[in-house]
């Protein structure tokens, strides 16, 4: 199946990717996970993901679901959902140079009543190859926007 054409940059992120990652936030104790996300498309202008992390341990620790909306132009919108209470809608740009795609989005946040309180995240995704390094910061419980997980992860399955 063909990828809508608002979406058709996001191309070198689909397939299912796996690696290791390393979280840390001034208020928690910093910790390294195993991590893995799955990109895929149903040919409409949407990018959906799926993604889970495990301890060292082999524990499940988190896991979110989401999608990249095209717009045109590079332009591109996220919407991501977490068990944790939250819901993260924003924006931002893919832009692919030298063959390396890389796509940040910025967002807002909407907790559950129950939830920690988080307000933006940011993402970046680099996709070089069969290299994928993502990087997330946030602002969340009275902290200012700042680094909060970074991996990389090799890409493990090709789409179908």
């Amino acid at each position: 199946m063909d990828l809508h054409p608002n979406v058709a940059s996001l191309a070198p992120l689909l397939g299912t990717w796996r690696g290791k990652g390393r979280g840390e936030y001034p208020t928690i104790t910093s910790f390294e996970y195993a991590d893995e996300w799955t990109f895929s498309h149903s040919g409409k202008p949407f990018v959906s993901f799926v993604q889970s992390t495990r301890s060292a341990e082999g524990k499940p620790m988190h896991t979110e679901s989401g999608y990249l909306r095209g717009t045109g132009d590079g332009a591109i919108e996220i919407v991501a959902a977490l068990p944790t209470g939250q819901v993260e809608i924003g924006g931002g740009r893919a832009d692919e140079a030298a063959g390396v795609l890389t796509l940040t989005t910025d967002a807002s946040v909407t907790n559950t009543p129950t939830a920690k309180t988080v307000e933006r995240v940011t993402r970046s995704y680099r996709v070089e190859g069969d290299v994928l390094d993502i990087d997330l910061a946030m602002a969340a419980v009275g902290q200012e926007l700042g680094h909060h997980l970074a991996s990389r992860l090799t890409r493990d399955t090709m789409p179908t």
